[in-house]
């Protein structure tokens, strides 16, 4: 919906509003001109029902105001001495049009000074959840939101299982975009499994002054551009999502609007210089590890490595043992000999698992393994008499990768080698030809609502022939830590600037065994082991993070003796 179809959609609210309550505005002392005034009325209609004026500016806040409609609804017909139970469901039910049958059927008198003080104690504390959820809902829709780290894409910098705090109000809260959605959930409502918003209306974007901009290598949440998912990991037909009902990613922006950036091994250069990331993140890459010996996996274990695969040999299985264990496998190869292969993640098939099914295993420590390590990971293997050496995986130039960034035959990239490319910068102007245009196709269309097409040699926007484009809005080129288990920016490309949801700041808490053994769905909560180091750190900074946690436990005891001193004392005081 435009702004001149907001517009019309606010004059026609209005005119409901004014038919609606301009005899009941008669009937409380005001005069009916003013059921009509936009703004005005909502002040006026605060005072006839005996609320505070402030709650106007709720109305006018979008997935607030849907909470508060109906509490607006209530409060005009109990002014009007209509506090039945029945009454109270059929205007909210009727989305406040059973006001129309008080205000022309029905025979009231407005209630000037009525009690506020709920009438019950189910009405005390239907009004307690009321308020509660819309304080929380502002909270995470315009301040802070909780986040969980699903993936490894960050790894080592964060983890699987870490639970975040993002703000949003660092870079200045993005406002919703889908006018009608459940408060506090995002895309699907828990339980039901169904969408939780509607497509219309949508509301134009709009965001709030922030206090700082996105800068380099900072860890930014975003709203996944390239997301047509329903459901993660279920195969089925695309849908279209809303800008912010779109899943949340979080990666870390290496790439600013106006910055040439280009992959090369791996690495990232920016403006022909190799990016110096911070202190903090650790990033890791592919290698392969020899040893004559073999390579053992107690060793990769103990320098922290946990993304690599380990392959089991086993004579045979009977059905029983088969179904337990395929929690376990990746898959399996039966070899010459008539033996299998199995292959699992680093954490193995459980020993009391091997044992209560009596299930003959031996692990296979190859003298090459693939591993995914850190800078200090790899001296580590390599300062080890066990390990030969170690090499990095590295994709050549020319190798066209699968399903990458801009999906054109005409740049074979891959995730080692990419660009170099512009990042867009608004009111930046581009030439555009058939060239070129794979690589801002995608933005000029979808991101900024233009038709694009192409005529002999000769490339249109809007039907028109151009040669140019200028830019709307800044995108940023956001890339994992975990560089060659990252699905980033090298994949679906440019994230624009209203997709920017927050930064991350703080994690509260960090929970290790977050993911079963495959590493695809979450464990149930009784198998998760707490990081305490990584509980109470902040995202941000230099140095290793420092856990607060302690510091915590001591202020929560001291307040707890604090207040039961307080309490004791000011009883014994009451008592003289």
């Amino acid at each position: 919906m435009d702004t001149t179809g907001w517009i019309l959609f606010i004059l026609i609210i209005q005119v409901i509003h004014f038919l609606g309550t301009w005899k009941l505005y008669i009937k409380a002392g005001r005069k009916a001109w003013e059921a009509a005034v936009p703004i005005y009325n909502a002040i006026v209609l605060m005072q006839i029902i005996n609320r505070p004026k402030w709650w106007v500016i709720l109305l006018f806040i979008p997935i607030i105001n849907l909470l508060m409609f109906p509490v607006i609804w209530v409060e005009t017909i109990r002014s009007f001495g209509r506090h039945s139970l029945l009454e109270t469901w059929l205007v909210i039910l009727t989305l406040g049009f059973y006001i129309y049958y008080v205000n022309y059927m029905l025979d009231v008198k407005y209630v000037e000074n009525r009690s506020l003080h709920p009438r019950s104690v189910a009405g005390e504390w239907v009004s307690s959840i009321v308020f509660a959820i819309v304080a929380a809902t502002l909270v995470h829709t315009y301040f802070i939101q909780p986040y969980v780290i699903p993936t490894g894409s960050l790894e080592r910098t964060l983890r699987i299982g870490d639970l975040l705090f993002v703000s949003k109000f660092h870079y200045g809260a993005r406002t919703p975009m889908t006018a009608v959605a459940a408060p506090m959930v995002h895309d699907t409502l828990p339980i039901l499994g169904t969408r939780s918003y509607l497509n219309k209306p949508q509301i134009p974007y709009f965001r709030l002054p922030g206090f700082k901009k996105i800068k380099r290598n900072e860890i930014v949440v975003f709203s996944w551009p390239a997301d047509t998912v329903r459901i993660f990991f279920k195969r089925e037909e695309g849908v279209k999502k809303p800008i912010d009902k779109k899943s949340n990613y979080v990666k870390r922006c290496v790439g600013l609007p106006g910055d040439s950036l280009e992959v090369r091994d791996g690495y990232v250069f920016i403006n022909g210089r190799q990016l110096e990331l911070p202190d903090r993140a650790k990033p890791q890459y592919d290698y392969m590890v020899y040893s004559n010996k073999g390579v053992s996996t107690k060793l990769l274990q103990q320098v922290g490595v946990e993304e690599f695969n380990r392959t089991f040999i086993v004579g045979g299985l009977n059905q029983e043992q088969a179904n337990v264990i395929n929690q376990y496998i990746l898959g399996f190869n039966k070899r010459a000999d008539g033996k299998f292969e199995l292959i699992t993640k680093n954490m193995g098939i459980p020993i009391e698992v091997v044992r209560k099914y009596g299930i003959a295993l031996t692990e296979e420590t190859g003298r090459a393994r693939q591993a995914t390590l850190t800078n200090e990971m790899v001296s580590q293997l390599k300062n080890s008499n066990e390990i030969d050496s170690v090499i990095r995986v590295v994709e050549p130039v020319g190798k066209r990768g699968i399903n990458l960034f801009p999906q054109n035959p005409d740049y074979p990239w891959n995730y080692d080698q990419l660009g170099p490319i512009y990042i867009p910068k608004a009111g930046a102007t581009v030439p555009l030809n058939l060239k070129v245009l794979p690589l801002y196709k995608k933005i000029i269309r979808e991101y900024e609502g233009n038709t694009v097409g192409v005529k002999g040699n000769q490339v249109t926007v809007n039907g028109e022939v151009v040669d140019s484009y200028t830019f709307k809005q800044d995108y940023y080129w956001m890339m994992g830590d975990n560089r060659d288990h990252s699905e980033d920016s090298r994949a679906w490309g440019y994230v624009p600037e209203n997709h920017i949801v927050g930064t991350p700041i703080f994690i509260w808490l960090s929970f290790d065994n977050f993911k079963d053994a495959k590493g695809l769905n979450v464990n149930p909560p009784w198998k998760w082991k707490p990081r305490w180091d990584r509980i109470f750190t902040t995202v941000h900074g230099s140095g290793e993070p420092v856990s607060y946690f302690k510091y915590f436990l001591i202020a929560l005891a001291l307040y707890f003796v604090g207040d039961y001193f307080w309490k004791r004392r000011k009883r014994g005081g009451s008592n003289t």
